[in-house]
């Protein structure tokens, strides 16, 4: 590692330089989902479609769950690069693989008692439930391995090789494209073919990551030191960052998989249409999740390092360029929207509906991006009790608007709930930010 590396200025090529290789990578999810639903949608079946979106709810529900090991070990591993500890560097990436093997192989054990549950929270009609089903008992197998992915993404982040994280994302996006055409479209095998080529991807994109992690950590020097990697204190602050990162993850996913379950209750066709505005609103969060990443490995590195100034940095710049990119998604929205409507469904019932609600989705971005910046800086400087207790409040505070306002007004009811959520996921982490600075200040002057 670089002795000098810590004193570098935060500068705009900095920022871009790590959120444009990470926005690039997120935007072959977002397209893959368009993928998923643009092929699946080719059959003029909603119940398809809807499938499909339930399934990766359920899945968006356990794995963002455990969306702790990319945030914690993104946070913990740019600190220990801040602070030039080559042997934390690369403890922090063995705790989080250990931890991410762990609960892949928990989840595989009790799928049978997840899916029962998630299937009475998730309901949708007969159809729709029997494809869910399928999709579900083929992708739960891939989880040791999406989980690992998760650990190894945020270790490049933290370590700012932004590269390295777009490299295995188009590896596991691309494939998993290729194999959902082949099996969808050439073998024809529906909702179960999404599924399988998702799972094959993800136990792809894995093993690469392995390897080239193992090729990095030897050139990086330093040694496995057992003592560090099983450190009580260390352990200690690693659980208590990853249980608050989970705690307000599964609220957060609680919340979209409330809106999801509220949107089958209204029938198929009402499920596809906000499953097709769903689309837009994921890749608006994987744009902005880009600058957001580069907070978080910007703040981490300024704080380990014991440079205000650099945090200070950190939050202009990557904030800056987050506003701008929010207003450009949400010009394109309102002006392609009903043409990638078009192309996602030929089905002409959803066609219609959801272009009764785009303008919400057209909304999204400019709300979000907020709460997207926030966590970032959040999560840079591990200050995630603050986020958890903002995330609780929030949900509590989405519930009661959902309750109020989608008896009285339907779908609008539903998604005008879900833009009070973002606007209070933003109030609420602003409250806490001067506490979040302080204590930043704190943790840079005291080390």
């Amino acid at each position: 590692m670089n002795p000098t590396a810590s004193a570098e200025r935060v500068t705009h090529a900095r920022v871009l330089a790590i959120a444009g290789p990470i926005v690039i990578s997120n935007l072959s999810t977002p397209l893959l989902g368009l993928v998923d639903t643009a092929v699946i949608g080719r059959i003029p079946d909603p119940a398809l479609i809807g499938a499909v979106a339930l399934g990766a709810t359920i899945f968006s529900f356990l794995y963002w769950g455990f969306g702790f090991l990319r945030m914690g070990t993104t946070g913990l591993t740019a600190q220990a690069v801040g602070a030039d500890d080559i042997d934390e560097v690369r403890t922090s990436l063995g705790r989080a693989l250990i931890v991410a093997s762990v609960a892949g192989i928990g989840l595989i054990a009790l799928q049978w008692p997840i899916g029962r549950i998630a299937f009475s929270l998730l309901s949708g009609s007969a159809e729709v439930e029997r494809h869910t089903h399928a999709y579900f008992a083929i992708r739960i197998w891939s989880a040791p391995f999406t989980l690992a992915n998760f650990a190894l993404l945020g270790w490049f982040i933290g370590r700012q090789r932004a590269r390295t994280a777009l490299a295995l994302q188009l590896l596991l996006n691309g494939t998993n494209l290729a194999l959902d055409v082949t099996f969808v479209v050439g073998f024809g095998w529906g909702v179960k073919g999404i599924a399988a080529g998702t799972a094959i991807a993800e136990i792809m994109a894995a093993l690469a990551g392995l390897a080239i992690a193992s090729a990095s950590l030897k050139r990086m020097g330093g040694h496995w030191d057992r003592a560090k990697l099983f450190d009580a204190d260390r352990i200690r602050r690693t659980i208590t960052v990853n249980r608050d990162i989970m705690i307000r993850t599964l609220c957060l996913v609680f919340a979209f998989a409330w809106f999801m379950a509220k949107s089958a209750d209204m029938g198929d066709v009402q499920l596809a249409a906000n499953a097709v505005l769903m689309q837009f609103v994921s890749t608006s969060a994987f744009f902005l999740d880009g600058f957001a990443y580069a907070a978080e490995a910007l703040v981490g590195k300024a704080i380990g390092a014991r440079m205000r100034e650099r945090l200070v940095e950190a939050v202009r710049i990557s904030t800056v360029w987050a506003a701008g990119t929010a207003v450009f998604l949400s010009v394109v929205i309102l002006a392609g929207g009903p043409w990638f409507i078009d192309l996602l469904t030929t089905a002409p019932q959803v066609r219609e509906a959801a272009r009764i609600f785009l303008p919400w989705a057209v909304l999204t971005p400019l709300l979000a991006v907020w709460s997207f910046q926030l966590d970032g800086i959040f999560i840079g400087a591990t200050c995630t009790v603050e986020m958890r207790n903002a995330m609780i409040a929030t949900l509590a505070f989405f519930l009661l608007a959902w309750w109020l306002l989608a008896p009285a007004y339907g779908n609008h009811g539903l998604w005008g709930a879900f833009m009070i959520f973002y606007l209070l996921r933003a109030g609420s982490l602003f409250y806490y930010y001067p506490r979040v600075t302080a204590a930043a200040r704190e943790s840079l002057t005291s080390r």
